[in-house]
């Protein structure tokens, strides 16, 4: 069986279209944009692969419907990917979102994208403009494809910019979104809302076509293998294994999630920048920040609160989006990417 029938066996997902909504601009986004790209885009589209399903085979979901968090059925370790964007809280469960990858919301008057790539377990948020975007049915490095509807033009989730289409080279603006467990953003958000199941799809939300994230299984599992080519292989984990990482115009720098854990502060230089990565214990999470003056930051001097870190000296951190991948997408994209592995020893 190859991996494209596999996946669309896996998933499921019954023939036709999700509606088109017609879009009269662009996306926001940045030309050139502020992450590294670090092949020609004739290099990614030869890379390009079918991920089984077609064009908006996965639907997604375009008239989110929510609940009180109250009213959400959801054990403690779901998986949720959770937003906080101009006062308001939203999570949108991991066992939906992996039948559909990409959510069109509106937070706070703003039209957002949340997006799930379950093949790299990738969570991004992306600000839609007067658009929207959808699931192109196409993979490279394993990586949702997504389109926008405007100007059709095809961007990788994981690097955020176009690699085919009118819009070649520009880059969305991302926001932050916590890849994180029901029970942890309940309690940092008790007032959230949660996305229902009633998307105007027949799925089984109750189960996840891949496997299981608690206890690790199926797909999902650190040494499973992949099921799509990927540009370039990196051995030093086993390809599932979740590292934290952020990119910023001099490279990419990915964390282990247990040093992040053990040390709570990180700081590292890129180029001539200095970047500080601040555990968060409570989402178990990294928040990413430049540090242009190389402040000293003390993990016993933080709090973590709804709108994000407070403590000594964070008012003079810069914040950059980051977020957490399966090791073996993040080399693909990043092949010269920094990895942190905890300090050296003296």
């Amino acid at each position: 069986m190859t991996p494209c029938v596999l996946r669309y066996a896996v998933l499921s997902i019954a023939l036709g279209l999700a509606p088109l909504s017609a879009a009269p601009a662009a996306p926001p986004g940045r030309d050139p944009p502020l992450v590294p790209v670090v092949y020609s885009f004739e290099a990614f589209r030869e890379a390009v692969r079918s991920g089984g399903p077609g064009k908006d085979g996965i639907p997604s979901i375009d008239r989110p419907r929510f609940q009180s968090a109250g009213e959400a059925t959801l054990e403690a370790d779901d998986k949720v990917i959770g937003v906080y964007h101009r006062d308001q809280a939203r999570a949108y469960p991991q066992r939906i979102l992996v039948w559909h990858e990409i959510v069109n919301d509106e937070l706070g008057g703003e039209a957002l994208s949340i997006t799930y790539c379950p093949l790299t377990g990738t969570a991004l948020g992306f600000k839609r403009g007067e658009t929207e975007l959808g699931v192109s049915g196409k993979l490279v490095n394993s990586n949702l494809v997504m389109y926008d509807r405007a100007t059709d033009s095809e961007w990788p989730q994981i690097l955020g910019v176009a690699i085919d289409g009118p819009l070649v080279g520009q880059g969305l603006e991302e926001f932050r979104v916590f890849w994180t467990t029901w029970g942890a953003w309940q309690a940092r958000h008790p007032e959230t809302e949660v996305l229902t199941d009633q998307t105007g799809f027949v799925r089984n939300y109750r189960r996840d076509p891949y496997g299981s994230y608690n206890p690790l299984g199926g797909y999902y599992a650190p040494d499973s293998r992949r099921l799509f080519p990927v540009m370039h292989r990196d051995d030093r984990f086993p390809p599932k294994t979740e590292v934290f990482g952020l990119r910023g115009p001099e490279g990419a720098l990915a964390i282990t999630r247990e040093s992040l854990r053990e040390e709570g502060v990180v700081d590292v230089a890129l180029g001539e920048r200095r970047y500080t990565v601040i555990h968060d214990p409570g989402l178990d999470t990294g928040w990413a920040f430049q540090n242009p003056q190389g402040v000293e930051i003390q993990a016993a001097e933080l709090d973590f609160t709804a709108e994000g870190v407070t403590g000594s000296g964070i008012d003079s951190l810069e914040a950059v989006n980051g977020f957490e991948a399966m090791w073996f997408a993040w080399a693909a994209f990043y092949p010269d990417t920094h990895l942190y592995e905890g300090k050296e020893a003296p």
